[in-house]
């Protein structure tokens, strides 16, 4: 079995589709999200329909919590089993209902409103750890790996970490400021988005991967690229455009 694990889509479906058709998923092959999934891209509702097509699972990024918190739908601790009934989106949903971080808008038809509002009820929580995948293996240099949407707090284990780090956080507090994961030394490997670069951002402590971070900017124009930590391997597609200025 191969994990995948993808940056922020952002609602890129068109570059999403090229790289699911790159990766060819075999039966008992997983596919992650690190969230963030439909605010500022072109087609949040075909983004649904290729993650379910491939039996995705994701964690929550900001902008999915926003719009659950928005409707009272939003897990209140780190607990993958803490989570709010699940509930038919009301039919009376509007545009600004779906609203993101920051007020991002969620560019759907109305009648596309509530299939975006009952597949975030099928999220992963804000921490995917490799052994809640059934068949998930472990890092090539046999290490356990975990999936946040933004950080975590170095020394700190990713459950005891703040929601709000957990999908927001991207520099500690103190002298320069530094990235989280400049000060993240394991032992555990963390995959995480939330945080666009032109490339992958590859933290190694103690000559092992800890940290690596698969938002490169698909939806400023920049690429979509995935990562097995069972294959050691990089997957990515160029975006078609830029869809939104950062």
């Amino acid at each position: 079995m191969t994990t995948w694990i993808v940056g922020d889509i952002h609602g890129c479906a068109e570059e999403l589709s090229a790289l699911l058709e790159r990766l060819a998923l075999r039966e008992g092959d997983s596919f992650v999200s690190v969230g963030d999934l439909f605010h500022r891209g072109p087609d949040p509702a075909g983004v649904v329909a290729l993650l379910r097509g491939a039996r995705a699972r994701f964690v929550l990024g900001n902008h999915e919590l926003r719009v659950l918190k928005r409707l009272g739908l939003a897990p209140a601790s780190t607990d993958p089993d803490d989570r709010p009934p699940r509930l038919a989106a009301p039919a009376d949903l509007c545009a600004s209902d779906l609203d993101g971080d920051g007020r991002e808008p969620c560019d759907v038809l109305p009648e596309q409103r509530a299939t975006i509002v009952e597949f975030l009820q099928e999220h992963s929580g804000f921490v995917l750890r490799q052994g809640r995948i059934p068949g998930a293996g472990t890092t090539r240099d046999g290490r356990e790996w975990l999936c946040v949407h933004a950080g975590i707090l170095p020394g700190e284990r990713a459950e005891d970490c703040p929601i709000e780090v957990l999908t927001s956080l991207r520099r500690l507090s103190g002298r320069g400021h530094p990235w989280w994961y400049e000060c993240y030394e394991g032992p555990e490997l963390v995959f995480f988005g939330h945080t666009p670069s032109s490339v992958p951002r590859i933290q190694r402590a103690h000559g092992k991967l800890v940290a690596l971070g698969l938002d490169t900017g698909c939806v400023y124009g920049g690429r979509l690229t995935a990562y097995s930590p069972e294959l050691d391997a990089f997957e990515s597609v160029s975006a078609t455009r830029a869809y939104a200025q950062r």
